[in-house]
């Protein structure tokens, strides 16, 4: 295939070709020209050679983020004795959203190059990538060559584990308010010593340590930190409702992604983790562990839970939970309100789970039902959609606004901040010591 700069040279030839009708001795010129051209043309594709002078590495993590931007690195070597200007195309699953398909590059002799592009997986489980394709210019800038190197292989999509990293990372920096977490830890309350510190005007008298204080000749006062090794279950349920989806995500796999970053941040506070899906039935039960072992079972468990078209059943998951679980535990759960009996069960079931444990009730806030109380009806059909979106808003408020009157607390939010509130709910309860 030519380059545009190809095509102009060999169309030089078409005054001479015209001018041949007139002076017949031209007919010769131009048929030279023609082949010095074609000539020229074979020496560049010669030298621009085959895509085995390419070596090409597609980098990414094995296990990519569900609905992060994941970046994969196409890496190119060009082993070749001339510089080369190249397109890359890389056989992403087509399910993903990419942000560019092609990249553009250009490499020195025996010289590297590396591109980026970003992955968004919307949906948890097992894809295939292809192979990758290169389309380069010889040296002369006449010829373009194509090729296809192949890199196919499979790739996994879990849940979000950007956001454990980027945890992680700030909690090392004691930056953790950049992620939107307000409280990171809390000192002066609980009973677990932390550490000594000098006295501040605002501590209370009864923390300082006179022994401390003592030795220093200066008042000392002690930090005590919430109570380690506490019990967290976190309830999910798979029913009909987690089917729906946000943003093109479902709103199971918000919850997944919160539920795993609560049970990091869980395990790494010294807290106990337990885990069980419920639609119709208990689907899956995991006791209560300490440790980051605990995290990585759960991940594996949750990389593969799907949700199902019934109706949960609250009631028989929350006996089923006091009977295998008999310790007064933090229980965190992610569930979505329908309307009708389903409330009323919900409310009843969590409320009789509250004698035993401390229930946490998390739900995810429709924009989509959001959108349709707030529009303007233009016809009958959207004044009825209209009048439906108000109902469940409202018997939602209610059944939230019951469960915090008897002392049950929740969490409502969109599915953007779903993580970040479930943890920073977390830190708050347990540093009021409410377990």
């Amino acid at each position: 295939m030519l380059t545009t700069r190809g095509l102009l040279i060999l169309l030089l030839a078409a005054p001479v070709i015209a001018a041949a009708t007139w002076l017949p001795a031209l007919q010769w010129v131009a048929l030279l020209y023609v082949f010095a051209c074609l000539g020229l043309f074979w020496i560049d594709r010669r030298l621009a050679e085959g895509v085995e002078r390419f070596e090409v590495d597609r980098i990414h993590d094995n296990r990519l983020s569900l609905g992060a931007a994941n970046d994969v690195r196409l890496a190119v070597r060009n082993r070749g004795r001339f510089p080369a200007r190249f397109a890359v195309r890389d056989e992403a699953p087509e399910a993903f959203g990419i942000d560019r398909r092609v990249l553009s590059g250009e490499a020195g002799a025996r010289s590297a190059w590396e591109g980026v592009y970003y992955l968004t997986p919307r949906r948890r489980g097992d894809y295939e990538f292809g192979d990758i394709h290169l389309r380069w210019e010889g040296p002369l800038g006449l010829v373009v060559r194509q090729g296809r190197v192949e890199a196919a292989g499979p790739v996994k999509v879990y849940p979000n584990l950007l956001d454990i990293r980027r945890y992680d990372l700030l909690l090392k920096q004691n930056r953790l308010q950049e992620m939107g977490l307000r409280q990171a830890r809390v000192y002066g309350e609980g009973t677990e010593y932390e550490r000594l510190r000098e006295y501040l005007p605002d501590d209370d008298y009864r923390r300082i340590d006179w022994k401390a204080t003592a030795r220093r000749a200066r008042p000392i006062t002690v930090e005590y930190q919430t109570e380690r090794s506490q019990n967290i279950f976190v309830a999910i349920d798979a029913g009909r409702m987690m089917q729906s989806p946000v943003d093109r995500i479902a709103k199971l796999d918000y919850v997944v992604n919160a539920a795993l970053l609560l049970a990091y941040v869980a395990a790494g506070k010294g807290d106990k983790v337990g885990l069980m899906t419920f639609t119709d039935r208990v689907e899956r039960f995991v006791s209560p562990k300490g440790g980051r072992g605990q995290f990585y079972r759960l991940l594996e468990l949750l990389y593969r839970i799907e949700p199902q078209p019934v109706e949960p059943d609250y009631a028989a998951a929350f006996a089923y939970l006091g009977l295998k679980h008999r310790k007064r535990s933090l229980v965190v759960i992610f569930t979505d309100i329908s309307g009708g009996m389903g409330v009323q069960a919900l409310v009843e079931s969590v409320t009789q789970l509250s004698r035993q444990s401390l229930p946490l009730v998390v739900t995810i806030g429709d924009p989509d039902v959001a959108e349709a109380a707030r529009g303007r009806p233009s016809d009958s059909l959207s004044a009825y959609q209209r009048a439906a979106a108000e109902d469940l808003l409202e018997e939602r408020r209610l059944a939230l606004e019951t469960l915090e009157r008897r002392g049950v607390p929740t969490v409502d939010v969109p599915a953007d901040r779903l993580s970040l509130r479930v943890i920073e709910r977390y830190l708050e309860i347990k540093g009021r010591m409410r377990l």
